[in-house]
């Protein structure tokens, strides 16, 4: 790799995901756009700038990110006014004939507790491996593999009904 093709592609094929994973973490989706823009310029970064850095290394720079944008808005004395609750951007694409049961997954998605949720997202979405989600998030490989056994049975629990 290294060609701008090749940058191109990795962006296109990598990009959705960490966007999945940074609309988790902000409030607004400017702010996701913004994590992951300085998430993949941190991760080049660190790398030898000839070949794309790891995806896991993205997520993980991600998640940092979001603890520090979060930290430092809950400092503010004043609030921006808040997003309206029907204003919130999708998680998922909204393909007509999907539209109905995208809803209910991300209704679904968002009651998860937020330790699920994270893992959910990373293994499904984001196609990490449990060692991987572990260096991203900083626990240990088995918890986040029975997080993410945890996180499946509670989303089954909550559209077991509608998604029959």
């Amino acid at each position: 790799m290294g060609t701008p093709a090749d940058w191109r592609q990795w962006l296109n094929d990598h990009t959705p995901k960490f966007l999945l994973f940074a609309r988790q973490k902000a409030r607004l989706e400017a702010d996701a756009q913004d994590l992951v823009q300085e998430a993949v310029v941190e991760a080049m970064g660190r790398g030898d700038g000839a070949t794309p850095p790891p995806v896991a290394l993205v997520m993980a720079t991600i998640h940092r990110r979001a603890i520090d944008l979060a930290r430092r808005e809950d400092r503010r004395a004043v609030r921006e006014l808040k997003v309206q609750a029907g204003a919130q951007e999708a998680w998922f694409d909204h393909e007509v004939e999907q539209r109905e049961h995208n809803l209910v997954l991300q209704t679904a998605m968002s009651q998860l507790p937020e330790i699920y949720r994270e893992v959910v997202t990373l293994k499904v979405w984001g196609e990490l491996t449990f060692s991987e989600i572990a260096d991203a998030l900083g626990i240990p490989a088995n918890t986040a593999a029975s997080r993410y056994r945890y996180g499946l049975e509670e989303l089954r629990k909550m559209t077991r009904e509608v998604l029959a």
